[in-house]
């Protein structure tokens, strides 16, 4: 929640000399400024709220983690300094999706919005406004700190002479690489099969329409897990963060309480309810049902992938041809059918990375080797499909080289460098700003020393 990169605003109130605190009319201290780094103050109820969140999430952080919480807040508002300077700004819907996700899984963790106002003893308004003012200084932060590295870039040359000084046992070890291709076959959805569950949803119409509860059918029968506990219930969204189908129905809809007419979208079949909308961002309940595939479908699926991975066997043509004409993955059909490792974005992965129904296949498999066809689960979209794979190569455990890891060289030299610019320009700005710290907070172990003057 309060760390940014590897480490890593509010009120301007001039040049503060002291730390004036806030009392309560009792005379008992209910919060005070604990740093000034240029025009902005550093509450302790900053570090405070920032810290409950973090104990909230179970955080496992050895040392002070209240003095980790306030430098990263002192590094925060140098970078908040130069933003401002550089006129940088961020996307004010960002901010208020990003801060209803985060409300949404704090009450998950709590368990009920009651357990979370208790445990912050705040009230969800105030929550929501103080982590809106958090979200925004983090995006606005890393934007800065992008923009500082951004620069940052290394060349062939360096690169080989990077690896040549660096000692063979300071390299570090790759673990074992695969590349893998895939095709994928979604059995067939009968015509009967999506009559019945548009059916059904029209029975839930006609029910809503006659009193029933929205949220209660919600709960009962919709088949989206995301959302069925909370009465089908998304939370303030923006049209960009749902599928265009969806999108469209639910940002036409003006009244709220009304329900939609049936929308089809890669999930299934929906209906929607209007909850409220705010300007471009809009919050819905909806009833997610999917088609299921008849026992007959997914045999015939099973066999159209068998017999592809026969012609592809029998040289009839390529596994590259037969992914983009046969395979359903729009993500890798044009690319041979290779899959892209989302950790990193390369083609290559590691054991752990491997789905396991994909690593069993492959653990008995020679390169150029095609399997038979397996049965997976789309999880986003919660479907079964059957699956073919081909090992497309293998690189066994070894120390790092030039000729199988210059990307991870590369990726390593400009992690470092990056890290190098960004500590330079720490040092310069805590030369060239105004920083104060209370004399209760000056004893932290910084990684910094340029915050003591």
């Amino acid at each position: 929640m309060f760390a940014f990169n590897k480490r890593l605003g509010g009120l301007l109130v001039g040049l503060v000399m002291g730390f004036p605190a806030v009392w309560a009319q009792e005379g008992s201290v209910i919060d005070e400024v604990i740093a000034v780094v240029g025009d902005n103050p550093i509450l302790r109820s900053d570090v405070e709220f920032q810290f409950q969140q973090a104990m909230m999430q179970g955080a496992n952080f050895q040392g002070d983690l209240k003095c980790h919480i306030f430098e990263q807040l002192l590094l925060q508002n140098l970078l908040l300094e130069q933003a401002k300077l550089d006129s940088i700004e961020v996307s004010e819907n960002m901010v208020i999706s990003q801060v209803d996700r985060q409300i949404n899984e704090f009450i998950n963790r709590a368990g009920s919005r009651e357990k979370l106002e208790e445990w912050l003893n705040k009230p969800l308004h105030q929550i929501k406004m103080e982590q809106r003012t958090i979200v925004r200084n983090q995006m606005l932060t890393q934007q800065m700190q992008g923009q500082i590295t951004d620069g940052v870039k290394v060349t062939p040359a360096e690169i080989r002479a990077f690896y040549r000084r660096t000692p063979e046992d300071s390299l570090p070890m790759v673990n074992p690489q695969f590349e893998i291709q895939q095709i994928t076959v979604f059995p067939r959805i009968e015509v009967d099969e999506t009559e019945r569950v548009k059916g059904r949803l029209r029975e839930f119409q006609r029910q809503v329409a006659e009193g029933r509860d929205f949220a209660t059918l919600a709960v009962l029968y919709s088949e989206d897990p995301g959302s069925a506990a909370r009465g089908g219930e998304l939370g303030f969204m923006s049209r960009a963060e749902l599928v265009p189908e969806f999108a469209q129905v639910a940002f036409n809809m003006q009244e709220p309480g009304r329900v939609s007419k049936i929308v089809e979208s890669e999930f299934g079949f929906h209906i929607i309810q209007l909850v409220e909308r705010q300007g471009d961002r809009v919050n819905v309940r909806h009833i997610l049902m999917r088609p299921k595939a008849s026992a007959e479908a997914v045999e015939a699926a099973r066999q159209r992938a068998d017999s592809i991975a026969g012609l592809v066997r029998e040289e009839e043509m390529s596994f590259e041809e037969a992914a983009l004409r046969f395979s359903a993955d729009k993500d890798t059909r044009i690319n041979g059918g290779l899959m892209i490792n989302p950790y990193d974005q390369s083609t290559k992965f590691e054991i752990p990375q491997i789905q396991p129904a994909i690593n069993r296949q492959i653990e008995s498999m020679e390169v150029g080797e095609v399997s038979d066809a397996f049965m997976m689960k789309d999880e986003r979209l919660g479907k079964d499909y059957f699956s073919v794979v081909r090992l497309k190569s293998k690189t066994e455990a070894h120390r790092a080289n030039l000729r199988d890891d210059y990307q991870l060289l590369q990726l390593i030299l400009e992690n470092q460098k990056r890290e190098e610019t960004f500590e330079k320009w720490i040092v310069g700005k805590q030369r060239d700003t105004y920083i104060s710290i209370s004399p209760n907070w000056i004893n932290c172990s910084f990684e910094y020393d340029g915050w003591r003057k």
